[in-house]
């Protein structure tokens, strides 16, 4: 079955400006930008009249298995309800143009392959399994005094981390998570607002333990993520070989350039916090975490501009929890408060495909590119807020040359 588009305005961040083209789809594959308008056998033809035809969106920090904002909770869910309770939040996602998200600490492998095989409609999942932390550190979901095993709940669905202390134990996790599947790995190296007894400020994993989380990465000929806040805490990561740094609320004008110097990518997740803040108390987030929340909500759009200035390449990423994951889009607004229009663009389609592995075949619309298409009314390039609003601007998904969601053409 073939796809044509013609009259498409094509946009994507590896040129200046949009183009004309007729853009022919096949096998879930691009293969013509300039292909020649006519009806074939099995082609079905789609006019779009100068509408925008850009490349699928991609969030490099979600989490698929957090149905809920208490994540004490989310851990403590049985299997089979937690995996439904996902399937909805991926669909919304691609109902809002996230052709592929990046699963920072939950997701296993297998889920991915379920999508892979067609089982729920999603977008395609990058995954780290489930995130490494210390005792007492963001992924360790036990209220002050329990004193009870902490390893109990990390196998169950719904656990976004797991405990790991000292080199030799984070070694084998390491290990463990990337036998069954994980695509990089996650470490906890700054404390954590949806945690309940690490402060901000709280350093994750010592420089020698991250270290051999690193060399097990490169063994592995993959990469670190490392949630982070602090300057101090990301600079520890740098030196110790980290690669990918989410969030960076709390960053300063040394830690940027060292971060650019090194050639890591910062992953800024600016929406989650504004949705914490308004909706978290109704939505059960717990008192302490609600307590921490300003501590980074309000330097976040500071840092925006201090990665830019020194040259840090930023992707894109939400980090929403519960029913916040609908806010997904609100990123792209955030953003532009800030960022100019054609940065954030790149951020959520060629950075994000480079980040996780796919460059060229995901976040282009060229030939022989993965076919993760969308149809917008507007010109994102010029103002990417309009994807905000997604239900009237996004009037078609396609992921791997199959449409999922079409309106208005």
């Amino acid at each position: 079955m073939q796809t044509l588009f013609i009259n498409a305005t094509i946009a994507d961040a590896t040129r200046p400006e949009p183009r004309t083209g007729n853009v022919l789809i096949e096998d879930g594959v691009i293969r013509d930008v300039e292909a020649k308008p006519g009806n074939a056998e099995n082609r079905e033809v789609i006019d779009l009249r100068g509408r925008t035809l850009m490349p699928g969106l991609i969030d490099c920090h979600v989490h698929v298995v957090a149905s809920t904002m208490n994540l004490t909770m989310n851990a403590q869910l049985p299997d089979a309800m937690a995996v439904l309770r996902s399937v909805p939040i991926m669909k919304g996602m691609l109902d809002r143009g996230f052709t592929t998200v990046r699963d920072m600490g939950g997701a296993p492998y297998a889920l991915a392959e379920a999508i892979e095989q067609g089982l729920t409609p999603a977008p395609r999942l990058i995954v780290c399994g489930k995130a490494l932390a210390k005792t007492g550190g963001h992924a360790d979901a036990r209220p002050r005094y329990d004193t009870h095993d902490p390893t109990r709940w990390q196998h169950n669905f719904g656990a976004l981390g797991r405990i790991a202390d000292g080199v030799d134990e984070v070694r084998r996790a390491s290990r463990q998570e990337l036998r069954q599947g994980a695509h990089f790995l996650k470490v906890m190296a700054n404390g954590g607002v949806s945690s309940p007894t690490d402060p901000i400020a709280w350093q994750g994993y010592s420089a020698d333990e991250l270290t051999a989380i690193v060399g097990e990465a490169k063994d592995a000929q993959t990469y670190v993520s490392g949630h982070l806040y602090t300057a101090e805490a990301i600079v520890r990561a740098l030196q110790c070989g980290v690669h990918s740094l989410e969030h960076c609320n709390l960053i300063d004008a040394p830690a940027a350039r060292m971060a650019a110097a090194a050639g890591a990518v910062a992953v800024p997740t600016l929406v989650t916090y504004e949705a914490l803040a308004q909706d978290g108390p109704s939505f059960g987030f717990p008192a302490a975490s609600i307590a921490k929340i300003e501590d980074v909500r309000s330097a976040g759009m500071a840092s925006l501009s201090i990665l830019r200035d020194a040259g840090v390449t930023m992707a894109f990423g939400t980090d929403l929890l519960g029913e916040t994951h609908v806010r997904q889009s609100e990123e792209f607004s955030i953003r532009a408060r800030v960022l100019p229009s054609r940065e954030i663009f790149a951020s959520v389609t060629t950075v994000g495909a480079r980040l996780i592995g796919m460059e060229g075949r995901l976040g282009v619309v060229a030939p022989g590119s993965i076919a993760d298409l969308l149809v917008v009314n507007g010109s994102p390039l010029d103002d990417i807020a309009i994807l905000a609003n997604h239900h009237a601007t996004i009037q078609l998904v396609m992921k791997a040359g199959s449409i999922h969601r079409r309106s208005g053409i």
